[in-house]
């Protein structure tokens, strides 16, 4: 641990600056207008490429360059055309003025813009571009695509991200994480969690990702308690393509990828799709998975106007692996897979999971006028699927049956196959008007979601006593949640910027009867206010902000199935963010400083419901004290480096535990003071080595580093999973113009020396013969093992 921070640190002090020329110039659009936040791509002959926007007036620079240099200058703008400039320094400074005509078609995402954080929001947030995303994606789930960013833990259960996976931000778990696709919501309503299993290689279709931590700003859908994920596919691709993409790896793990477009049809029509297949065994033992999905785009585009229509689906089979490994087998069977395992004789085959999920995306993009923008969407999520599991001796009456009789015996009990189903409609509409003049930007936005369920399930085999395909619980739910904001970012001159931001959300919950408490109604009902405001500053390389936001939550559904006298409260989350950076052609730095300070929170704490499950319960104070840290560095035109590290203290000021007492019944209480957060490490370290040995060709040597994670709010070691570093390798080599219009291979080693680690796990402790007993789970992550991939652009 120690090396390998200071390594890190090493990396982030590296300061080289050789060169001295420079490229400067003014970006302007019609009438000689100049224009502001242009995106300008210097690209070499030979060496790294450089990135910068342009600034107040229209200017930008590019600083420290070499003589000799030559290349290209990409300029792109929103309703623009691309323009591509050519440039070679030679002995002098380089001035490169350029003048951007009018698209014939309007291209600007408003639904994306709506909810994401602009460069001078004074929000904490990494955008992630088309090319970061294809150069992590094997086929391995979306967290994982996203481990190598700030403050992020990943898991998985079946140990080699495919399947189901997990994802934490600064601690927070995935049902506090806001998930949007195209800005519209994907967290499942009821639960909060984003199940990205359901979407398989969906990444495959994303050409950029915003993640926000902490609050961030207002967005559609649950309430963003501690992270904002914001996925987009809506891209414009005016020429037309072709994509082969094909992975291969460890434990028989297949991603199988074709993608196409039309390019722009007579000035106004595209149309994209993909097709995709993913199969692995997993790491953990039946831990297999059999993922299909397909994504269609078709849009309409013209100076004015845009329209889309999007609609992808994700067919999910997975063998059950949820349950982790016990303490006890740890060290003698880390693959370890009990479920299926109730069956006498070898495992139950069908120990599986199975879920269809179809998304319907319509999308209207309107420019009023020069200043004035609108956004029209629409959507409709359909879900439906089953688990399916052997349980051995069930009681008839725990299924609503009575006791089956013979002429012999009575029988209470009996080996069953049962299905729990889920079937539901999610559907609304999200609305932004936005307005942009000199150096104002309003966003007005909102929209109404409803989310219609059915719960059920049916004993489909039995050895005795239960009808065919019989229903045991059908349980309806509904939920309505509606919301309205107003954004406001105002620049001075001077490169000063402030921002305010006022959301409004309202949530009306309607359950009719719980699987393990079925006469219990829930109708309630909760209004949100949720204030935010910064202030940013921009200049030279420099930015700074300051913000404060604050995040109301409702509980979930499994809280509210606590029971008539112990309903949950509201979740209250302030958050305060402090930050500067400081970005050079060569080098760059960064930290941020938060504090999220929580109220209410909901936390495990052992105590059991009215019909004896355990559910959360809401503890007054709580809060998250952190510094992020990152930089990176330009060795070298062949080689260069990035670090990070998050620094956390992470603490719950006081709360009771409640342990099962197994030799007198009932519960016993424990208090506790100023204790760690469950699943919160004090520390997080990332970082990345890369080298250009030749043109086209690049190797990373990718590290990790996760503190300790407690799996209970106790602090008690015992109870905990232990820090771990892992190190994992990924080489390419691309070839261009050579038989295709471009092809690359790849390939990338997971954890090269074989590190045992598990990332996640769950704990429970009880009394029993006047002795506590605590039993540990653990979710371990697969030892050294690889993927190798052949993308091909047609």
């Amino acid at each position: 641990m120690k090396k390998f921070l200071g390594t890190c640190t090493l990396l982030c002090i590296v300061l080289i600056t050789s060169a001295q020329y420079s490229i400067k110039g003014t970006v302007s659009g019609k009438q000689n207008q100049p224009l502001k936040d242009v995106s300008v791509t210097l690209k070499p002959v030979t060496g790294r490429q450089l990135a910068t926007v342009t600034g107040d007036g229209g200017i930008f620079s590019f600083t420290n360059l070499p003589d000799k240099l030559s290349g290209t200058l990409v300029f792109e703008f929103v309703g623009k055309k691309r323009l591509e400039q050519h440039f070679t320094i030679s002995g002098s400074n380089f001035t490169a003025d350029a003048l951007l005509e009018d698209n014939n078609y309007f291209l600007e995402p408003l639904e994306i813009k709506a909810v994401r954080a602009s460069d001078k929001a004074p929000f904490t947030k990494v955008n992630l571009s088309k090319t970061d995303i294809e150069k992590n994606n094997f086929g391995q789930d979306l967290p994982f695509v996203l481990n190598q960013t700030p403050s992020v833990v990943v898991n998985s259960d079946a140990g080699n991200g495919v399947g189901y996976t997990g994802i934490r931000i600064r601690g927070t778990d995935g049902t506090r994480i806001n998930v949007t696709l195209n800005g519209i919501p994907y967290n499942d309503a009821e639960s909060h969690g984003s199940f990205f299993v359901d979407m398989p290689d969906f990444t495959s279709s994303v050409n950029s990702i915003q993640i926000q931590r902490g609050v961030g700003t207002s967005t559609n859908g649950a309430g963003a308690f501690g992270a904002t994920i914001n996925l987009s596919t809506n891209e414009f691709n005016e020429k037309p393509y072709g994509e082969i993409n094909n992975s291969y790896g460890s434990f028989s793990t297949w991603k199988n990828t074709v993608k196409a477009g039309s390019g722009l049809i007579d000035d106004h029509f595209t149309v994209d799709v993909r097709l995709s297949r993913l199969s692995s065994d997993g790491y953990i033992e039946r831990a297999s998975s059999n993922l299909q999905s397909f994504y269609f785009s078709g849009a309409y585009t013209a100076k004015k106007t845009s329209v889309r229509f999007n609609i992808f689906s994700g067919k999910e089979k997975t063998y059950q692996a949820w349950n982790g490994v016990p303490e006890s087998m740890l060290a003698t069977n880390r693959r370890y897979n009990s479920l299926g395992m109730e069956k006498p004789g070898t495992p139950y085959s069908d120990q599986t999971d199975n879920y269809v999920q179809t998304h319907y995306q319509l999308f209207l993009n309107q420019a009023i006028s020069d200043h004035l923008s609108l956004n029209l969407a629409s959507f409709l999520t359909r879900g439906k699927g089953y688990y399916e599991e052997y349980k051995a001796g069930e009681s008839f009456a725990d299924y609503n049956l009575p006791n089956f009789v013979t002429d012999k015996d009575t029988i209470t009990h009996t080996d069953l196959v049962r299905r729990r189903w889920l079937d539901n409609y999610y559907y609304g509409q999200v609305v932004s008007l936005q307005y942009k003049k000199n150096n104002d930007e309003l966003t007005f936005g909102g929209g109404w979601t409803q989310y219609d369920g059915k719960h059920y399930g049916q004993v489909i085999w039995a050895q005795a006593g239960v009808p065919s395909e019989y229903e045991y619980y059908r349980f309806p739910a509904t939920k309505k949640d509606m919301n309205i904001y107003a954004k406001w970012l105002h620049s001075f001159s001077s490169g000063l910027s402030i921002f305010a931001d006022m959301q409004y959300r309202r949530v009306m919950h309607e359950m009719l009867g719980f699987a393990d408490n079925p006469q219990l109604n829930i109708k309630r009902t909760f209004g949100f206010v949720n204030p935010k405001a910064g202030i940013s500053y921009s200049r030279n390389g420099w930015n700074a902000y300051l913000s404060y936001a604050m995040a109301n939550k409702e509980p979930n559904r499994n809280d509210f199935e606590a029971g008539a006298t112990q309903q949950p409260d509201k979740e209250t989350l302030h958050d305060f963010e402090l930050a500067v950076e400081k970005k050079y052609n060569r080098y760059s730095w960064g930290a941020t400083l938060y504090y999220m300070l929580y109220n209410n929170q909901l936390v495990q704490t052992g105590k059991i419901n009215d019909v004896g499950a355990y559910t959360r319960i809401n503890v007054p104070n709580s809060y998250r004290l952190g510094i992020e840290l990152q930089a990176g560095v330009k060795v070298t035109d062949w080689l260069n480096a990035s670090a990070g590290a998050t620094f956390s203290r992470n603490k719950i000021k006081a709360f009771d535990e409640f342990v099962d007492d197994y030799d007198n019944g009932g519960q016993l209480a424990k208090a506790h003071r100023n204790t760690d957060i469950s699943f919160s490490p004090s520390v997080i370290a990332n970082g990345a080595v890369n080298i250009i040995p030749v043109k086209n060709s690049e190797i990373s040597f990718i590290s990790k580093y996760v503190g300790r994670q407690y799996m209970d709010n106790t602090q008690d070691k015992s109870r905990s999973l232990s820090d771990y570093y892992v190190q994992d390798i990924r080489a390419a080599y691309t070839f261009r113009r050579i038989i295709f219009r471009e092809w690359s291979i790849a390939a990338q080693v997971n954890n090269v020396f074989s590190r045992k680690y598990e990332p996640n796990g769950y704990t429970f402790s009880y009394l029993y013969e006047s002795k506590l007993a605590t039993e540990n789970y653990y979710f371990p992550m697969a030892g050294t093992n690889y993927m190798v991939a052949l993308n091909i652009k047609l």
